[in-house]
């Protein structure tokens, strides 16, 4: 040990890990969440000490992982997970994997042991490196701390790194394991604080709730290295815009638009792309999944290509409808989203970027004649679906239509997987009012609902209030520890209680032996107990008038300050199923697209 280091290992960490935070601070990061450890000490008394940040202690290492996952996806902010070493940080790998997949910015810091311990059978020991393989953008163990200017710039300026690589062109988690030599508390005389050489920049215009969703609005590159004249004569046919789940600035929204006036390309808009609720032209498309199990309607409606943006939709219908199109993929990152192997070129480019390159490239339509008849379809589909919801028994249509009308303008739909964004999909259809529907379509797990929802309330910025959440009973049940970070949300979380996973009644499996029991898992738990067990406000519902009037005062106590809590809402699953069907199977049999 030479003369200028200090013999406070602890002192050491501190430092060290103040440094890390301070790049991380600057690389935008002001949220950290943390469950509670030992090894992991020096990170936490670094945190405390960064006036810019703002940490949540979770007890459970996966919903932190998901609450983080909420943060970060309603802030548009890389935000830090912190725990110590062991098993702890296995906890996280399926928020790891929907952040990944769904392009959430994370910042994953593992506290460890130091080198000379694994391997040995020192306790709580495990080996942490490269943990999460593929699902992260780096990985990176700088092995322990050491001081110095040198080493402290190091540390920083891979804090930095971080950061700005977690919400990057491809933005997803980036993993950080940082081993720790005992002591890891400083002594008394420890005088170790932020070194204050990087100083926060200020909120900039993209700070808020569309930030992040191309890093920055311009073409980055082109897989091809001139715009190819094949694709000048392809689009030259009919073609259709399909927009799967992505994140994007109102200016990006806007040339989404503005390529499908100048192509004549009507917008194919899935519930998670952010189209389908706010003001929109014409060209917006959202009955599209009833609309093609009419076999004449997608024959007819059938296009020469397809323009993509964001992540795969959630209709299958959809998807299966696209293959074999000769399809353009967009997109600013490193993402392929080309589940039917259909994609012909790959532009590097944000919505933005692709519009002002398509003005060089495209002479513009001016008839719309392609887009009035996809129109026309639409209305027609809406028309039929209010009619049939209006003479059918009360089900998930009525529900959604409802929530969808009641929640306030500017506020969140948070909906969970497998039925419930389906039928969200099928019955939301479109409307001017803006909302903003999250959802995990990365990987479309069912688990940490509950403690994505609760991130989603608590890093909520402008123009987006509250977040309301609609869930399937057993993605509640799946994440009780999500439960106790609910009381504080000011919207309500609607769980849909139906027996199980009735997914599977719309599947193949249904009929098989121990169908019950080993696919649809119905649980002996019920919502009211839960909410009782966790102090929660409930409220349960089994027809319109009910549901309306509960989802009004969960709203009234959310804007009072006041636990919004839970709204069970119990189904005639079988009554559900029967209603579905006899809608599609209408639509089946209408006529609705009209000669040309």
């Amino acid at each position: 040990m030479s003369e200028t280091e200090t013999p406070d290992q602890g002192c050491r960490n501190l430092r060290w890990a103040l440094a890390l935070f301070d790049g991380l601070v600057r690389g935008g990061v002001r949220r950290v969440v943390l469950s509670p450890g030992s090894r992991s000490t020096p990170l936490i008394l670094a945190a405390q000490r960064q006036l810019l940040v703002e940490i949540t202690p979770i007890l459970d290492e996966r919903s932190a992982a998901f609450f983080a996952l909420g943060l970060a996806q309603a802030s548009a902010r890389p935000v830090a997970l912190v725990c110590t070493s062991g098993s702890a940080l296995s906890h996280w790998f399926p928020a790891v994997i929907e952040a990944s997949e769904s392009g959430v910015p994370l910042i994953l810091l593992s506290a460890d042991r130091p080198p000379e311990l694994r391997g040995w059978g020192a306790n709580q020991t495990i080996d942490q490196t490269r943990l999460f393989g593929g699902f992260t953008r780096e990985f990176h163990d700088p092995g322990p701390a050491e001081e110095g200017p040198a080493a402290l710039k190091a540390i920083r300026a891979l804090g930095l790194r971080a950061a700005l690589v977690s919400r990057g062109p491809r933005p997803g988690p980036v993993h950080l394991n940082l081993p720790f030599r005992e002591p890891v508390m400083p002594g008394p005389s420890c005088t170790a604080e932020p070194l204050g050489s990087f100083r926060a920049p200020a909120t900039g215009p993209r700070d808020g709730p569309e930030a992040g969703s191309s890093a920055a609005d311009q073409v980055r590159c082109f897989d091809t290295p001139q715009w190819p004249q094949e694709l000048t004569t392809l689009l030259g046919g009919r073609g259709i815009i399909c927009c799967g789940p992505m994140r994007h600035s109102d200016a990006a929204a806007e040339a989404i638009f503005a390529c499908a006036e100048r192509l004549d390309a009507p917008v194919l808009a899935d519930p998670l792309c952010g189209l389908r609720f706010r003001p929109a032209p014409s060209a917006r498309i959202t009955r599209y999944d009833s609309l093609l199990r009419n076999t004449a309607a997608a024959a007819t409606l059938r296009p020469d290509w397809v323009i993509r943006f964001g992540g795969t939709p959630v209709s299958k219908m959809l998807s299966g409808w696209l293959e074999g199109i000769p399809s353009i993929l967009v997109d600013p990152g490193e993402r392929w989203t080309d589940p039917t192997h259909d994609v012909i070129a790959r532009i590097s480019a944000d919505p933005i970027a692709f519009h002002r390159l398509l003005k060089t490239r495209i002479e513009r339509n001016a008839h719309g004649l392609w887009i009035r008849r996809w129109s026309a379809a639409e209305q027609t589909l809406e028309r039929l679906a209010r009619a049939f919801l209006e003479q059918s028994p009360w089900c998930e249509g009525h529900l959604i239509a409802d929530l969808l009308e009641h929640l306030p303008a500017g506020d969140g739909l948070f909906c969970a997987n497998s039925l419930p964004i389906r039928q969200l999909d099928t019955w939301s259809g479109q409307s001017g009012k803006p909302l903003r529907i999250f959802g995990h379509r990365g990987a479309s797990g069912i688990d940490g609902q509950s403690s994505t929802l609760a991130g989603l309330n608590s890093g909520r910025v402008e123009p987006t209030r509250g977040v309301a959440g609609l869930l399937g009973d057993l993605s509640f049940i799946h994440d009780l520890s999500g439960l106790m970070l609910m009381e504080k949300l000011d919207r309500p979380c609607i769980v849909l209680n139906n027996g199980g996973g009735r997914i599977f009644d719309y599947l193949p499996q249904r009929g098989l032996a121990g169908f019950e029991a080993l696919w649809r898992t119905p649980q002996r738990v019920q919502p009211d107990a839960l909410a009782r067990a966790f102090g929660l406000p409930y409220r349960s519902v089994e027809d319109a008038s009910g549901f309306v009037q509960a989802l009004a005062e969960a709203i009234d106590a959310g804007m009072r300050a006041e636990p919004a809590g839970l709204i069970e809402v119990r189904l005639d699953a079988e009554l559900s199923l029967r209603t579905h069907r006899a809608f599609w199977n209408g639509v089946r049999e209408q006529s609705i697209i009209e000669s040309e």
